[in-house]
């Protein structure tokens, strides 16, 4: 009896749950899908303790409102520049998804990645093939049984431990793990339970949820329905080709298509999918069918890629991909965003400064015929190192005097300060004058900021 089949009967016996077995076949595509896999475990793991200026390559710290991005800090200020970067991300999603499908699903989704190449290979070690496994997962609890799954579920829990770990640490940053990991449980509460936390999450999804997380839950599944269209490029099967299915011909028989209906792509699915019944939501794009039917059409000396990267049009009419209008909407929508993302980028400065005049008071006659006004200024600095700076006004004859001195600036800290600003009466022609400060740094600008002056008119 062939997988595919046994599965419809574990449908049948178990409604509430359709335990997937699928086989392994180890082609072109999953040795570049394994490729791509180890390159992205090495860098999800050592990201969080690679340093560039002295800051992690990636850290999401929305406790504290802190993200950085390959050694460059951002700010609640910069929350702008957050925004405006998720929205370069969603219209990368649709353009790639319009072109190309759900092949980021199969290919580079966290979720996909960890199930398919780590937890699942773990499974087959311990537990055998996808015949075994399910025999095994049938039969009594005898001494087998109980020393397999064991085994299994403890590798699992010290992987999901490790992995919640190493998620935390892109939120709380890798220093504040390691206190978390060496000083006492007491200290450090919250640490330790969120680490559990997410221990027992990721140990759920990937011994019990797995490919419901795909199929079901996620959102992006879903969009594929939306955003695709008979231009999109995907996993495929050419019917045209194919059909009619059947077992290899006999010379008396009359001619059939090239699918001899061996039932291996359906056996390879993670999702469970016939991809021969045409485009599915759960279908991920992870190519095994790819893989495992072009090792049937190398037996049988058919051409290759009976399943493909195919287009609904590509298969009907026999075309090239096409580049289309849809597309090159989306490529130019995107193209705007991540230009005035780089120029944000580029403009922003190191020092974050904002100026208010204390409300309620309006200005002060001062000895020498000055006229004052009282501000308030949070200074941020978002670098790597101490700064020493002052502030300095851009209008020719004013003062600035200190109430809270200013002088230097931590790494990474921000201050408040407040100070009067002096301007001779002779100077004020206006109500409000408007004013430029500058955070300095010896003859370098840091910062700037505008407020307004207000005095009598002379």
């Amino acid at each position: 009896m062939m997988l595919s089949e046994t599965n419809k009967l574990d449908a049948v016996s178990d409604e509430k749950r359709r335990w997937m077995y699928p086989l392994v076949r180890k082609d072109k595509l999953y040795q570049y899908r394994s490729w791509l896999s180890y390159i992205y475990l090495i860098l999800f793991f050592a990201a969080p303790y690679l340093r560039i200026n002295g800051q992690p390559v990636l850290l999401l710290n929305v406790i504290e409102r802190r993200f950085v991005l390959l050694g460059q800090v951002f700010w609640a200020q910069d929350v702008f520049m957050f925004v405006l970067a998720m929205l370069v991300f969603v219209v990368c999603v649709v353009l790639f998804t319009i072109a190309f499908g759900r092949v980021f699903c199969g290919w580079v989704c966290p979720q996909t990645i960890f199930m398919e190449m780590v937890f699942r290979k773990i499974e087959i070690w311990i537990e055998g093939s996808p015949k075994q496994r399910r025999l095994l997962d049938q039969g009594p609890w005898n001494k087998e049984k109980i020393l397999k799954k064991t085994g299994k579920h403890i590798a699992f829990i010290v992987l999901s431990f490790i992995i919640a770990n190493t998620f935390l640490a892109y939120v709380i940053g890798s220093e504040s793990l390691l206190r978390i990991i060496t000083e006492p449980v007491n200290r450090h509460w919250s640490g330790f339970a969120s680490i559990w936390i997410f221990t027992g999450l990721f140990y759920f999804v990937y011994s019990q949820v797995r490919e419901i997380v795909c199929t079901v839950i996620c959102p992006y599944g879903r969009l594929q329905g939306v955003l695709t269209d008979k231009h999109t490029l995907m996993v495929a099967y050419n019917y045209l080709r194919g059909e009619p299915r059947g077992k290899l011909k006999r010379p008396s028989e009359e001619p059939k298509g090239d699918c001899v209906d061996c039932g291996l792509c359906v056996d390879v699915c993670p999702t469970g999918i016939d991809i021969r019944k045409g485009t599915q939501l759960e279908c991920v794009n992870c190519t095994a069918c790819i893989d495992a039917c072009n090792q049937v059409m190398n037996k049988i000396n058919k051409p290759l890629n009976l399943i493909g990267f195919y287009s609904e049009e590509m298969i009907e009419q026999k075309v090239k991909p096409s580049f289309t209008g849809r597309m090159a909407a989306y490529s130019s929508v995107m193209v705007i965003l991540l230009g005035a993302l780089t120029y944000f980028i580029l403009q922003r400065s190191d020092i974050d400064i904002t100026v208010m005049r204390s409300a309620g008071l309006l200005y002060q006659e001062q000895p020498g015929g000055y006229i004052s006004n009282i501000y308030s200024a949070d200074i941020v600095n978002k670098t790597n190192s101490i700064q020493s700076v002052k502030l300095v006004a851009n209008n020719a004859g004013v003062k600035i005097r200190y109430i809270q001195p200013l002088s230097k600036l931590d790494k990474e800290q921000s201050v408040r300060t407040t100070f009067f600003m002096l301007i001779p009466a002779s100077l004020i022609h206006t109500t409000k004058t408007e004013i430029k400060l500058k955070v300095m740094q010896g003859n370098k600008v840091l910062g700037t900021a505008n407020t307004t002056f207000i005095g009598p008119i002379n």
